[in-house]
């Protein structure tokens, strides 16, 4: 447990301020945000909300996967969300990824070579936002009337430019 010390230590202080017992699982906003695991990006900063205001789901690069989906069904159709933001990235990894590095280098440390992974890698950031839109938009288990916005926030300024195919069902 020594690597995971400050984990411990953290916990233990949070714990004993805890603010959070009372806040319940729908989102007070109504909102779930898509962003990127990139640790430089805090939705609740970003947009200026708090603990309990919005959902918040990460994966690499922001793509709409099909995990993605599972998790956006259950926020919508069980949690009260009816606004859903995908957060892309300047600077993202997934748009810069050497794939034929990342494969040699998984392969040299665990002996296995990811061919079968999809890793989403995303080409064009006004591309992949309008896939990831259009995944979510024509998604059969999300009702009509859903809100969907394309955001591009930039590390460098903080700014969360707003994509074109903003889209109300």
């Amino acid at each position: 447990m020594d690597s995971f010390k400050d984990l411990v230590d953290g916990n233990n202080a949070f714990a004993a301020r805890f603010p959070n017992a009372s806040l319940s699982p729908i989102p007070q906003q109504h909102l779930a945000v898509v962003t990127c695991m990139d640790c430089r990006i805090d939705p609740l900063v970003i947009f200026g909300f708090e603990a309990g205001d919005i959902h918040v789901m990460r994966n690499a690069g922001a793509r709409i996967t099909p995990d993605m989906l599972r998790s956006l069904i259950k926020s919508v159709n069980q949690l009260e969300v009816d606004r859903i933001a995908i957060v892309h990235h300047t600077d993202c990894g997934a748009a810069k990824i050497d794939l034929p590095g990342l494969r040699a280098k998984v392969l040299a440390a665990t002996g296995s070579d990811p061919d079968n992974v999809d890793f989403h890698l995303i080409g064009d950031h006004a591309a992949a936002l309008d896939a990831d839109i259009e995944a979510v938009r024509t998604c059969p288990y999300l009702p009509v009337g859903t809100a969907i916005a394309g955001f591009l926030y930039d590390v460098a300024t903080g700014i969360a430019h707003p994509h074109d195919s903003t889209f109300v069902g």
